[in-house]
């Protein structure tokens, strides 16, 4: 019997960041949506009918503009995710629903709650990418006497997880009976209060709602550090991650996975699925056009103050096809200094030069081509382990979408390399991933 094949996972998000900066001026993307119940269905069954494995919903606590031009200029704004997905399992049968929800500003109880609930509605399609809110920009929408100090929020959040963890478990598979004749409802040996005390977290338990048809929604993490690596490792189903070098990709792959032993689980346990950017096109030069005219968009403004982050120095126009400056001491950044060094080692002497390295080399995997092209370059990472697949991140929505599904997916499918059509209908069975034991379960 000939081995199946390895196939490629696929999610996408519903939320095109290129958009926010000028993107939403392209003709084939939506400004704003002013019948979001139709736009988002639109967009759900598109990414169903590729037979795409989730939809991934990132999200913050904060409006992402500070300035008057970001507000004119580059704002997004969108819905509460897990009230979006839960409209959206209505809408759709097979695709998965994956919520970002911050462990910094919310309780246990009300995750656990709120994710079971979404999985039971979808018959067993949630998924939970779990976040810590860095930095402080959305404290101020918060009361903080009581949240983590910055340094604190990891290990706070790995006992946030836990605790919602064995608020899935408080029910067993089992406790409710439902017997009319006897008149019982549940078993009570089989339904647990978790009695967590601790600095942050006071949670009796049980949940006030069964066991999610999965026994976990799947759990997404996103990083690279080395104890990220560790707890993705321990905890983790679905790693979501900033990789462009495939030699780069090899290595952080084979790093998470052979920590997985430890655990004892699988390497088929975990699945890296970093970023991914795509410019379709029926030619290499009509990709190119498609890239170029996005960018374009963009204000100048907006542009030059991601360039002169990137750079770690004030970036006018004037000075992107002149010299670079030199890192004279006392007024140079630190960051500056360094990408001056790797100017001098490279030989670029432009301003130009060097952000356009940067912006290939610190963001998501940016593939530019015809279906053909693309689907190589994918089927290159996961021959070559450097993914499981990839969450896909559209410039601008929904024809960013329709890229993918009518032009790369179908390429994909015909050399083998993704489904044609859903075998499962739980996330966890499109992912390939097993349903989690119960803790409290008394084993055979």
């Amino acid at each position: 019997m000939t081995a199946k094949r390895k196939q490629l996972k696929l999610a996408t998000t519903l939320i095109a960041p290129r958009a926010a900066s000028g993107g939403w001026r392209h003709p084939g993307a939506e400004a704003y949506p002013n019948a979001p119940i139709s736009y988002y269905a639109e967009l759900a069954r598109k990414a169903e009918e590729g037979k795409l494995d989730y939809l991934f919903q990132p999200d913050q606590y904060r409006v992402s503009a500070t300035t008057d031009h970001e507000f004119q200029h580059m704002v997004n704004v969108w819905p509460e995710p897990v009230t979006l997905l839960t409209a959206m399992a209505a809408l759709t049968e097979r695709i998965g629903l994956a919520a970002t929800i911050s462990t910094t500003y919310n309780e246990p109880y009300h995750i656990a709650r709120m994710m079971a609930t979404l999985d039971q509605l979808s018959g067993g399609r949630a998924s939970w990418n779990i976040v810590q809110s860095v930095g402080e920009l959305e404290a101020p929408n918060f009361k903080n006497d009581h949240r983590p100090k910055q340094e604190e929020r990891e290990a706070h959040s790995v006992a946030f997880v836990d605790i919602v963890k064995g608020l899935w478990d408080s029910w067993e598979d089992e406790a409710i009976i439902a017997d009319k004749e006897s008149g019982i409802f549940a078993d009570p040996r089989k339904v647990h209060a978790i009695g967590h005390e601790s600095r942050w977290f006071s949670v009796k338990g049980p949940l006030n709602i069964a066991r999610p048809p999965q026994g976990h929604p799947v759990l997404i993490q996103a990083g690279q550090s080395d104890s990220f690596k560790e707890r993705a490792a321990q905890t983790a189903d679905v790693v979501f991650t900033m990789l462009n070098d495939l030699t780069q990709a090899r290595q952080f792959y084979q790093d998470v996975k052979q920590r997985l032993s430890q655990y004892g689980r699988t390497s088929e346990e975990l699945l890296i699925m970093p970023g991914l950017h795509l410019h379709v096109g029926t030619t290499m030069e009509e990709a190119r056009e498609k890239q170029r005219y996005l960018t374009e968009l963009e204000r100048m403004d907006i542009r030059l103050d991601r360039i002169s982050h990137l750079l770690g120095i004030e970036v006018a126009e004037p000075m992107l096809d002149g010299p670079l400056p030199l890192a004279q001491e006392g007024s140079a950044t630190a960051k500056y200094k360094r990408n001056k060094e790797l100017a001098d080692r490279e030989g670029w002497t432009t301003v130009r030069q060097l952000y356009q390295h940067l912006e290939k080399s610190f963001g998501h995997l940016t593939l530019v081509g015809t279906p053909v092209q693309i689907a190589d370059r994918l089927e290159e990472w996961l021959a070559n382990e450097g993914a499981d697949g990839f969450t896909y991140i559209p410039n601008i929505l929904p024809s960013g979408l329709d890229d993918l599904v009518d032009l790369v997916i179908p390429e994909l499918q015909n050399r083998g390399l993704f489904r044609e059509g859903y075998e499962h209908t739980t996330l966890r069975g499109h992912l390939g991933l097993p349903r989690p034991r119960n803790r409290y379960e008394k084993a055979d």
